[in-house]
């Protein structure tokens, strides 16, 4: 799905300022001066023949802490001043900035407290402390964490580093587009997650001062699509619960100071499905061999939902790489499942010696692959004579998966899911 953006001028450029210029990018970028990656920006060669011109993808999730996090947040650090630094700074996040937040504090010789809440992934706890960071687990939710971090900030003067509304963070996080137009100076199309908007607003603010041309493109999880009411109402609204794995960009509320930007400078806002960015991330790790969390994969999520509404060359922003092993575990066979490449049935057979031999020999010459298999003869909701099966197969497209749900109930096997 997809928004319209707010309406421009002939030229492409907003008739009103916004809150961050082309001069604060460019002076974050000097900031970051052998502190951040220039990351790489990589052809996909299977995007570009989907899409029908050239595919690039920043690799943002090959920056330090694994994500493009930590230019804002080292940026915002930086302009501190003496007195603020000697106060130390807190954060609240669950994973991305809490890591960027922590790296970019020791850098610069600051004192980190970062809340987190209890449920935060393991690794992303230990890699926030590693960078540097007191870690203090606070609720169950981030923004129990965010309300503890604010708490801290008020009773001990320490500096709240709000992870994307500052401008300070959003002309950090601008860094990434003018990568962008030194590393592909023919982009038609840029297109990045978006969450709070921090780095939607950045990249727009450097590309669009220097080619107004260029058309800017958020993606958003359709579960947490706080963008599109917002621009609807012109002014940012919360939503109620927004849910997606794609926690880097589940954000219930646009930030004021991205808000602004967006609203003026992105071209459109779409949305993608836990499918499509189920089935992004498998891409990723296939074809470009690369790690990408659910939110680092909404732009090629869009692309491959729509790839004809793309002009080229298009670069797509892999925002972070931060992704729980768990979760990637479940993704990828999501994904897998999505592609027809993963397929779980149940099933019920009468429970005689040799009936589930029986079943696995019509399974054997239908090529797929058994993964897991669990056979249950004793459950209330079974006869006396039946068992119920529980079958994970790998498959080979959604073709091969109905023969074989053909194939299954021809011998004779109800399928039940």
């Amino acid at each position: 799905m997809a928004a319209r953006v707010g309406d421009k001028d002939a030229s492409g450029i907003p008739e009103d300022d916004v809150p961050v210029t082309l001069e604060a990018v460019r002076g974050a970028q000097k900031t970051l001066s052998g502190v951040t990656r220039t990351t790489a920006l990589e052809g996909s060669r299977h995007l570009s023949h989907l899409v029908g011109s050239p595919v690039h993808l920043k690799c943002e999730n090959l920056q330090r802490t694994g994500s493009f996090k930590v230019r804002g947040a080292y940026v915002r650090i930086a302009h501190l001043s003496a007195d603020e630094r000697a106060a130390g700074v807190v954060a609240a996040s669950a994973g991305n900035h809490a890591q960027g937040v922590a790296l970019a504090a020791s850098l610069l010789g600051v004192r980190s407290t970062v809340f987190m809440p209890q449920g935060a992934p393991l690794p992303k706890i230990a890699a926030t402390h590693d960078y540097g960071a007191e870690v203090r687990l606070h609720g169950q939710v981030v923004d129990e964490s965010l309300r503890a971090a604010r708490e801290y900030a008020r009773r001990t003067g320490a500096v709240f580093i709000h992870p994307f509304d500052h401008p300070d963070i959003v002309a950090g996080q601008g860094t990434v587009g003018l990568e962008i137009l030194e590393q592909c100076p023919e982009v038609r199309t840029v297109v990045v997650g978006l969450g709070g908007g921090g780095l939607a607003a950045g990249i727009a603010v450097a590309v669009k001062s220097l080619r107004p041309d260029v058309r800017i493109v958020g993606v958003q999880a359709a579960g947490a699509a706080s963008y599109p009411p917002s621009l609807r109402a012109g002014h940012p609204v919360a939503l109620a619960a927004p849910v997606t794995m794609a926690d880097g960009i589940r954000v219930g509320r646009p930030g004021e100071v991205p808000f602004a930007i967006v609203r003026q400078l992105v071209d459109e806002v779409r949305t993608v499905s836990e499918d499509q960015l189920a089935g992004a991330l498998l891409l990723c790790l296939e074809r470009a061999k690369l790690v990408v969390e659910p939110a680092g994969a909404s732009p090629v999520a869009a692309l491959l939902a729509a790839p004809g509404r793309f002009e080229g060359p298009v670069v797509a922003v892999l925002s972070g790489g931060n992704v729980d092993p768990l979760l990637m575990q479940r993704v990828l066979r999501h994904g897998m499942a999505a592609a027809g490449r993963y397929l779980s049935l149940r099933l019920r057979l009468t429970d005689r010696p040799g009936a589930l031999a029986a079943l696995l020999d019509v399974l054997s010459g239908s090529d797929a692959n058994v993964i897991d298999i669990s056979h249950v003869r004793t459950d209330p909701r079974l006869a006396l004579s039946e068992a119920e099966v529980e079958l994970h197969l790998e498959t080979k497209g959604h073709e091969h998966c109905a023969a074989l749900r053909a194939t299954l109930r021809e011998a004779g096997y109800p399928v039940l899911s």
